[in-house]
């Protein structure tokens, strides 16, 4: 997967110095980077044109300043997005459209102040993009993108459970029910070069695997169907996998004045309850007549005349798949006879959380002037109770219209105990209200500190916590019901140790490319201005730069820009603003710090730029899918010799569409070219030679050999039902395929020396059973190498002219899986890396050579650092004997994946390290690393 930013982040803002920082000069502008419109304008005071409303003002002042900001038609590209007016000074945010369709992340803000009838101008800033030149007619309609967004997805969750979507447990999926759905919300360009025109889909359902709720945002680029950019729209509070966050579906219903249940009932006063932890607390509660009971529903806080409230709603029986993104059927408000709610709304966390709400939303209107999350007294509904499969849920979401909380488990309780994890999931939704940080990639780290930061600063003021407090920095450190608040706590915002140098890269398939990885080097940098400067004055500063100059596909750098303008906008200065900026300097957030982030491996490509592709190696050669520097062009295929020498061959022709997953033998390249009417296979001899069509299907998996005359790959038949197919290279018409039916799945097939190797799955005599099968291509036998117990999940294969190696998942849910060989007889079966015991690993792919298996595989651990992303590790023989050795390939941080062996033990990968997808090599592995 490609581990490519969005957008290039914006250019250095300032000096790395922590001496003073003076007061900018009029008119200092920080420029944008890939654009000719500045990223950050202040210390002006310029005039704004009379117009009619404060968004009309901002136009044509962008308008008349045309020469500074190089917008040509601000009253035609930028839309009014909201104004926020405080006073005399207004916050105008515009998004940018490029002939009529949205622009991803495209948003710029002018700030200015207002006295009578005139404005004047004080600053501007965010991302308006002046390169783009992309045509907006699409090829793709709206029906066949969201049958390659859902496409993309299972196979994502396929390569993530090993097994095929339809194939995974029994019964699911068996009939073709699909897991998966998908909503078109039409055109949208990707700020990428000259742009991307897209179509954008929002997928949503359930993993048959495991039960967890998918809700992902997929771009398919409107010329070729192929997917550019997926990451998940599913935010967890804690550590990546835990559990589920749901992002908002647009244009999903929000809970009415009438769902709420405002307009009955004879009105709100006080009430009690106990919290989990054994404290008493006052609630506001209404009485409702048709229900003849008091409500957890508080209308006595949101002063605007809408009538909206704080409502606490009972979702026990409910799962995370049932209630993100959507407003479930039959859950009401958590009612009580008295307004004393008893130790049933105690125990399923309502108590704790109505609370909680009041006091989250008490901070944003006293402090900072905010009418809840929207800014204009939206109704604020929490579901507690959540539990998925095994009735155990540990955590909690936002998804754009509502908070929802799991049940916890025996260890944790409720999410709801947790006053920083409900500041938390609220301030998403503050977040989502003004700057809306993209939730992918740095922009999405930069939404966790910020949530992070004020979920932490409001348990800290509630409960009287100081700052000088080791523990001030703890997020979730009151969940546990035996653990201490250090060994309980998800996050530190104290913990000294997450610095730029600490930065992990990881592709968007991958804790949504480390938002939660990585957010603590900003979140720290915040937490320890709010420890120099005092909680009042840097939250103000904070809340500035969040809702007056950061947007959406902002990253470090821009955060770190939009904080210390905010800070001089505040009329900071001196040894305070110094300050500001040391704090950022010492978590290494200063200009260039990507550049400073080393690796041990060798450069083979630099900015591949491409998503979802794998890289091939063989006979000499490496093979791999890239796109152009700013990653805006459809992916070609490149082949390059494994020692370096002589340059690179285009294998794919220039067409438009994507060309993607190549393989090659040394002697011939493969790879599959996607275009609007589907996917071809194709094939070409590196020594020269015209461009073959082997086949076409509808869909294909990423599973694509060669070796020799034989090309082995994986396909979807018809309703998605997976199949493989191998064929000679001479004669590709004569193809024999396995699989592809209602109760015959068969996928990840391999090929070496005239042996194909697959994983299959079929229903015999009402049972399903699933083999690791090896067919001779010559002969035509096939035979059963093992057959899987009961349960089993089977992943990808390898195979040389001696052994077949394949993973496998024997023990459900327990984070682990093997990497098993056997002899081509399946004889001599060995687990080189077993599922149980010390070092076993989380193993997603292997490649093999003739003399190692290199394998993608995490570290189980219950916390988020660097060896818990995929890293590489290989086995190779031990000695003269027939023990094999591991050792990490290479020590460099952040994901590594896609790997590809060549002869010996040289790996090519693609290496996330720099945020940025590189393709490098080493010939040998480093061993250990610290």
């Amino acid at each position: 997967m490609s581990v490519a930013a969005l957008v290039v982040s914006a250019a250095p803002a300032d000096a790395t110095t922590t001496a003073p920082v003076p007061p900018p000069s009029p008119g200092e502008v920080i420029p944008g980077q890939k654009t000719a419109t500045p990223a950050l304008i202040e210390g002006i005071r310029e005039q704004a044109p009379a117009a009619r409303d404060a968004s009309g003002a901002a136009r044509a002042y962008l308008a008349a300043e045309q020469d500074r900001y190089r917008i040509a038609d601000p009253g035609h590209d930028l839309k009014p997005a909201g104004t926020v007016t405080t006073g005399g000074h207004e916050v105008v945010r515009l998004r940018q459209e490029h002939r009529g369709v949205p622009v991803l992340g495209g948003e710029y803000v002018v700030r200015m102040e207002k006295r009578g009838g005139d404005r004047v101008v004080t600053g501007t800033s965010g991302k308006y993009f002046t390169g783009l030149r992309t045509g907006t007619t699409a090829e793709v309609d709206d029906a066949l993108a969201v049958e390659r967004a859902v496409d993309a997805v299972l196979n994502e969750l396929a390569e993530k459970d090993f097994t095929t979507v339809e194939g995974t447990g029994e019964g699911v999926g068996e009939e073709d029910a699909p897991p998966l759905t998908g909503v078109s919300h039409d055109l949208v360009v990707l700020p990428k070069g000259p742009g991307v025109l897209t179509r954008h889909v929002t997928v949503r359902g359930t993993d048959p695997a495991g039960g967890e709720p998918v809700l992902r945002e997929v771009y398919i680029d409107a010329q070729a169907g192929y997917p550019v950019l997926q990451y998940s729209g599913i935010r967890t509070f804690g550590a990546p996998g835990a559990a589920a966050e749901g992002r908002r579906l647009a244009k999903e219903p929000r809970p009415t004045d009438s769902d709420t249940g405002s307009g009955s009932g004879s009105g709100s006063g006080s009430g009690s309850g106990v919290r989990l932890d054994g404290t008493a607390v006052g609630l506001q509660v209404t009485y409702d007549e048709t229900r003849a009971a008091y409500l957890l529903r508080d209308r006595s806080r949101m002063q605007n005349g809408t009538g909206n409230v704080l409502a606490t709603w009972d979702a026990r029986g409910k799962r995370p798949s049932e209630v993100s993104g959507v407003w479930p059927d039959g859950i009401q408000e958590f009612g009580s006879p008295t307004p004393a709610f008893d130790a049933d709304a105690t125990e399923a966390g309502a108590v704790d959380v109505h609370w909680a709400a009041g006091q989250v939303y008490d901070y944003y209107r006293t402090k900072h002037g905010r009418d809840s999350l929207d800014g204009r007294g939206m109704t604020v509904s929490s579901l507690v109770g959540i539990a998925d499969y095994g009735g155990t849920y540990v955590n909690a979401f936002w998804d754009g219209t509502k908070m929802v909380y799991g049940l916890g488990d025996d260890e944790y309780r409720p999410l709801s105990a947790g006053l920083d994890v409900v500041g938390h999931e609220m301030t998403h939704g503050v977040i989502e209200h003004s700057a809306d940080l993209v939730y992918a990639g740095q922009s999405g780290a930069l939404n966790e500190a910020l949530a992070d930061y004020f979920g932490n600063a409001i348990e800290t003021d509630v409960r009287g916590i100081s700052m000088a407090d080791p523990s001030s920095g703890l997020l979730g450190e009151t969940l546990c019901r035996t653990r201490t608040p250090r060994e309980c706590a998800i996050r530190d915002l104290n913990d000294g140790r997450t610095t730029a140098g600490s930065f992990l890269g990881a592709g968007f398939a991958t804790d949504n490319g480390g938002v939660h990885y990585n957010s603590t080097i900003f979140g720290g940098a915040l937490w320890d201005i709010r420890e120099d400067l005092g909680p009042d004055l840097a939250d103000r500063i904070v809340y500035k730069a969040l809702t007056e100059y950061l947007t959406p596909l902002d990253g470090f750098t821009e955060g770190r820009a939009a904080v210390l303008a905010a800070a001089r906008a505040l009329g900071v200065g001196g040894k305070d603003l110094s300050a500001v900026q040391r704090a950022f300097s010492a978590h290494g957030i200063v200009p260039g710090w990507e550049l400073a982030l080393g690796v041990d491996s060798d450069l083979v490509l630099e900015r591949v730029n491409t998503f979802d592709s794998d890289l091939g190696a063989g006979g000499g050669w490496w093979v791999a899918s890239t796109s152009n520097e700013d990653g805006s062009e459809a992916y070609s295929v490149w082949a390059g010799r494994t020692d370096g020498t002589g340059g690179l061959k285009l294998m794919s022709p220039n067409d438009g569409r994507y060309h993607v997953n190549p393989a090659t033998d040394g002697r011939t390249v493969v790879w599959q070219a996607h275009g609007a009417d589907g996917v071809d296979i194709l094939a070409r001899p590196l020594a020269g030679g015209p461009v073959k069509v082997l086949a076409h299907h509808r869909s294909v998996g990423n599973a694509l050999d060669v070796d020799g005359d034989v090309v082995a790959y994986a396909y979807s038949a018809y309703g998605g039902r997976t199949a493989i197919a191998y064929l000679s290279l001479k004669d590709p018409e004569n193809r024999d395929t396995r699989g592809g039916g209602t109760y015959h799945r068969s996928t990840w097939p391999s090929v070496s020396d005239g042996k194909v190797v697959y994983q299959d799955r079929s229903r015999v005599r009402a049972e399903y059973e699933s083999t690791t099968r090896v067919i001779d291509v010559a002969t035509g036998e096939e035979s059963v190498i093992q057959t899987a117990a009961p349960g089993t999940a089977l992943g990808p294969t390898a195979v040389t002219g001696s052994h077949v190696y394949w993973l496998l998942d024997e023990i459900g849910q327990n984070g682990t899986t093997a990497l098993r060989r056997t002899g081509l007889d399946g004889s001599g079966v060995t687990d080189l890396s077993p599922e149980t015991g010390p070092g076993a690993l989380n193993v997603a792919d292997l490649t093999v050579s003739a003399d190692a298996v290199t394998v993608v595989a995490r570290t189980p651990s219950a916390e988020l650092r660097n060896e818990s992303l995929a890293k590489l590790w290989q086995f190779a023989p031990r000695g003269g004997g027939d023990g094999m050795v591991r050792s990490r390939v290479s020590c460099n941080r952040g994901e590594q994946l896609s790997a590809a062996a060549a002869a010996g033990t040289q790996v090519f990968w693609l290496d996330g390290t720099t945020g940025i997808s590189n393709i490098v090599t080493r010939t040998r592995p480093t061993g250990t690393c610290a």
